[in-house]
């Protein structure tokens, strides 16, 4: 069997390059948002799913549930899989907790948060490597910031070391993983948080280190709206 991992569609919030990490506020998808779903229609199998799992958020359980169509078998909430918990940075652009993160590292928590990076990710992996424990086929909706460390994973060069920023995760674009497969897959990466090496930025030239499309080099959250400005697309967000 086989677990799909991905990202929810995207939300008005999120293209004003905001982080949101707390469940209770109402942000769902927008309009663009529900339509960028009918990529999922694509590339899962959704009339053999066996379980359907979900964060906390609005948007994830709102993406599973426009995702899952047809009554068919319950949505599973898991808080396992939510979003970074941002701390004061909550609502605030993507940037200024970058730049904190920047200085303090991996393994800090921010101002009245409650996980570090590397706590957060270490959360997520469990939620997904508990998930085996339901049939599969699964589907399981969360955020950019653990579906781009399972891109960064799949696409990891030998003796590669866990960076401070991953790669940009798409929307609705599920990572498939197989039962035989999962186990070390999430087993390589819960052990590279727990070795506790120095995690770097992955630009440290001392210019914008922030950037996406084909030099994307931090989005663990949304990219930017081809509308906006050079400067807006430069930045991710939430």
């Amino acid at each position: 069997m086989t677990t799909y991992i991905l990202r929810h569609g995207p939300t008005d919030y999120s293209r004003r390059y905001l982080v949101n990490g707390d469940p209770d506020k109402p942000i769902h998808l927008s309009e663009d948002g529900r339509q960028t779903l009918t990529k999922g229609w694509n590339s899962l199998p959704l009339h053999s799913v066996s379980t359907w799992m979900a964060s906390e958020f609005p948007r994830a359980r709102q993406s599973a549930s426009l995702l899952m169509g047809v009554p068919g078998p319950g949505l599973i909430v898991d808080p396992q899989l939510n979003e970074l918990d941002y701390g004061e940075f909550e609502g605030n652009p993507f940037l200024e907790y970058a730049a904190w993160l920047d200085v303090h590292g991996a393994d800090e928590l921010p101002p009245g948060g409650r996980e570090s990076q590397s706590e957060g990710i270490h959360r997520m992996l469990t939620g997904v490597l508990a998930a085996q424990k339901h049939p599969g086929p699964r589907v399981l909706v969360a955020h950019g910031l653990l579906v781009s460390v399972l891109l960064w994973q799949r696409a990891r060069t030998p003796g590669e070391t866990m960076p401070l920023f991953f790669p940009e995760a798409p929307y609705v674009e599920p990572v498939a993983i197989s039962d035989e497969e999962l186990p070390e897959f999430i087993g390589t990466l819960m052990n590279d948080l727990g070795t506790g090496a120095r995690r770097h930025a992955a630009d440290s030239s001392g210019g914008r280190v922030f950037r996406n499309g084909n030099g994307s080099v931090i989005a663990t959250v949304d990219s930017a709206s081809p509308s906006h400005s050079q400067d807006q697309k430069d930045l991710p967000h939430a």
